[in-house]
């Protein structure tokens, strides 16, 4: 079956000086993404006429779809519907029922329309009206050939109700659409070369109609297998059966498919086990607890958290032996250690699991530079401990450390 393909053109100067954060191409993708319409391209535009021009005519030389948001305002700056009607070869004319919409929209507000708003009638002859029922402006359905131009308002509420109940049932209707199908493999511990490198053959050796995306994240990199075909359910057969070979490769790097977090999946295991966890931490300062907490039900397993950002702390609620920070210092095993073994006996929990380290941007030195952590975890009468050195910036090294430490602690249930 043929593919169909879609480009988004968002029109708007404010987009283009970051004035206004861009979630519709996101929502639009997403939707037709749903409808087995894959979105080739997304673009931006200035608010002129022959930048609109140049960009519409690119566009339906490579897609069967263009979707258009923003510029149909009443306003001389919105000159959206003009250019169109230009482009079509189209004349602007009063739409009777669009001039009711109008009319019935300020009828609910106790107000008159006046010559401005009025405008939002005219529409160019030829195209379809689109209702729009949150707002003034109609959207407009353009064909050439077998080929649909729509053009929307850019009000996220506006368009996505327009998209909803009208525009995406009728391009299911207008074109012969195939299934398209996502399945995603969460990985973490392993880089995305590393990754590549140990599934190469398998990846060569996937059919024409599936394809592998790789998605890094911070220490993590999500595989994408992407399927196009006629039938969903021989489909997600074929790849169920893609992902099943290649699982014993890579098994020890997998915590969980499609949108699971790292911390669902340790917080599963920990409600499996029937296990208890409580977290000391330094350089985090709390966003380990944070990401453990963030979980639905995460009471049943986690008992709490003590933030031993100062020594004074580290020893007073934690035990940490004062000897033990003189001669090895805050950023160590022997003080990982030690947190973990205190906040596992003050808060009598199976586990218990720590963090110290050196965020930044200052504080570091030669033997123990910026990105320096240690983390420990105690589990019955098992300490064990790891090393991390991490680039980024403070909140960066921040936010490594916690996904860090959650795979150390997987990796560490896995065992048991």
């Amino acid at each position: 079956m043929k593919e169909i393909f879609a480009e988004v053109l968002t029109i708007g100067d404010e987009i283009l000086y970051g004035q206004i954060l861009d979630t519709n191409t996101k929502w639009i993708s997403r939707e037709l993404d749903d409808l087995g319409i894959k979105v080739r391209r997304k673009t931006a535009i200035a608010d002129k006429k022959q930048d609109i021009l140049d960009a519409l005519d690119e566009s339906l030389k490579r897609s069967d779809i263009v979707l258009i948001t923003g510029g149909l305002g009443p306003t001389k700056d919105d000159i959206t519907k003009k250019t169109l009607a230009e482009y079509f070869d189209m004349e602007l004319e009063l739409n009777p029922s669009a001039l009711e919409d109008v009319q019935d929209i300020f009828s609910r507000f106790g107000k008159e329309v006046n010559e401005i708003n009025k405008q939002q009638a005219f529409l160019p002859v030829g195209s379809k009206k689109i209702k729009n029922e949150r707002g003034t402006a109609p959207g407009m359905w353009f064909e050439k050939g077998r080929k649909v131009v729509v053009s929307m308002p850019g009000v996220p509420f506006e368009m996505e109700a327009m998209m909803a109940k009208t525009i995406l049932p009728k391009l299911k209707k207008h074109f012969p659409l195939p299934v398209i199908v996502h399945k995603v493999i969460k990985t973490i511990g392993i880089g995305e070369s590393w990754l590549a490198e140990e599934i190469s053959d398998w990846e060569d050796n996937l059919p024409e109609h599936i394809g592998l995306a790789y998605l890094p994240g911070k220490s993590q990199v999500r595989l994408r297998l992407t399927g196009v075909g006629a039938d969903r359910e021989q489909l997600e057969a074929e790849m169920d059966k893609q992902i099943e070979e290649i699982l014993p490769r890579v098994k020890k790097y997998v915590f969980g498919f499609g949108d699971i977090q790292i911390e669902d999946a340790v917080g599963e295991m920990l409600k499996s086990r029937e296990l208890t966890i409580a977290t000391a931490e330094s350089c985090t300062g709390g966003f380990l607890a944070h990401r453990l907490t963030a979980v639905p039900g995460s009471s049943e397993y986690y008992w709490g958290s003590i933030i031993s950002y100062h020594n004074d702390i580290k020893k007073g609620a934690l035990d940490v032996d004062e000897k033990t920070l003189e001669a090895h210092g805050a950023v160590s095993a022997e003080t990982a250690s030690e947190m973990a073994v205190g906040i596992r006996k003050k808060f009598k929990t199976d586990i218990g699991i720590s963090t110290t380290g050196i965020a930044g941007p200052d504080g570091g030195t030669k033997e123990k530079p910026v990105g320096t952590v240690w983390m420990a975890i105690s589990f019955g009468k098992n300490v064990e401990t790891r090393k991390i050195q991490l680039p980024g910036t403070r909140i960066l090294n921040i936010e490594y450390t916690a996904v860090h430490a959650l795979n150390f602690l997987r990796q560490t249930l896995e065992k048991q």
